[in-house]
């Protein structure tokens, strides 16, 4: 790693950080005094993994969804703030550098999904892709792992939400538009910003908020039910998009929105932090004093209630500013529940037995 943790171009991270099962850590450090990036940390590593199980029963009362699975670990998007960098170190990577240049991508998802969705087992009930890593990074351009996920999801009737911020899932119109017109898909939208200053060094890998905007319109035009999640909501930063992020989303289609409080849960706070004081030093104690009012004096909230929305003054204002402003610009519009009645398992012939 640099030794003095300088933004490295098209990474939101710019150290490792210690991975709290591991007894040692390691790095690069010139003894000789020059600090120099080296080509390791600007490649982006591709790790395949075979996946033994791909379904996740979610335990989250803040959460919607019971089912989640991920084709990749880690994320080639690089948000300094993403709340999953602590999973990666479950795989003895560090939830800096590494979540977003070392992606374990699982090739054999489609098949294990096929299989989980054939068991006896399996009783029908949305899932949510992604819900931890994006199944639309850049990766998936190459891997096409997400699509045929989803074919196999249209085959058995499975209904399925979304979420990305990637406007790669267009690709898949196709695929999504045919199981939205029976009820079993819908998209949200991870919309942030519309500060391309502020996106390109908050989400370097990412669709610019324009193209987002775009997403929602495209997919809402092809009878797609369109979510837009504005989050997660930094003080100082983009807090004071919320309105404009409403009615960018409102105009594009989007049938609603939701908002969460940014929350520095283990490993990603001294990501934060330091990505904090390098891009935004004028208002980092700011940003920090703000969150850390929200969660109870610490950036690193767990308590189920409160990790997503926050509490306090500050809190109240920005709950109340959302509330007011997507009343007014959501006016008439819901979310459809996706449909679970219409799943079926294929029925094979004899003949098939032999191919």
């Amino acid at each position: 790693m640099p030794i003095d943790g300088k933004p490295i171009k098209g990474r939101g991270a710019a150290t490792q950080v210690a991975n709290r099962f591991l007894q040692h850590s390691y790095g690069v450090v010139h003894w000789e005094g020059i600090d120099e990036v080296d080509e390791e940390d600007r490649r982006t590593r591709y790790v395949i993994e075979t996946a033994k199980s791909i379904v996740n029963k979610v335990n989250s009362p803040d959460l919607r969804f019971d089912w989640s699975m991920n084709p990749y670990q880690g994320c080639e998007h690089g948000c300094a703030y993403c709340y999953a960098r602590p999973t990666h170190e479950y795989w003895g990577y560090s939830a800096g550098l590494d979540f977003e240049r070392v992606v374990l991508v699982k090739r054999n998802a489609p098949e294990v999904l096929r299989a989980t969705l054939m068991s006896k087992k399996w009783e029908p009930s949305p899932i949510m892709l992604s819900g931890n890593t994006d199944c639309y990074q850049p990766v998936e351009r190459k891997e096409g792992i997400t699509r045929r996920m989803l074919e196999v999801c249209l085959e058995f009737r499975q209904p399925v939400a979304m979420i990305t911020k990637n406007a790669l899932i267009l690709r898949d119109l196709d695929l999504i538009s045919e199981m939205a017109s029976m009820g079993l898909a819908s998209v949200a939208i991870s919309l942030t910003t519309l500060n391309e200053d502020l996106r390109r060094v908050m989400e370097p890998r990412t669709s610019t908020g324009i193209n987002r905007v775009r997403t929602i319109e495209q997919l809402t035009k092809a009878g797609v039910p369109v979510f837009a999640m504005i989050a997660p909501i930094i003080p100082a930063l983009n807090e004071p998009e919320i309105p404009a992020l409403l009615q960018a989303a409102a105009d594009a289609g989007a049938v609603g929105a939701g908002y969460t409080i940014v929350r520095m849960n283990g490993a990603v706070k001294p990501v934060f932090d330091n990505w904090l004081h390098e891009h935004f030093p004028d208002r980092a104690a700011k940003v920090i004093a703000q969150v850390s009012a929200m969660h109870g004096g610490s950036m690193d909230d767990s308590t189920f209630g409160r990790r997503m929305k926050g509490e306090g003054e500050f809190a109240k204002t920005v709950r109340q500013l959302f509330r007011i402003t997507h009343r007014r610009m959501f006016a008439g519009r819901a979310v459809p529940s996706l449909r679970s009645d219409l799943f079926q398992r294929p029925r094979f012939g004899q003949l098939d037995l032999f191919s």
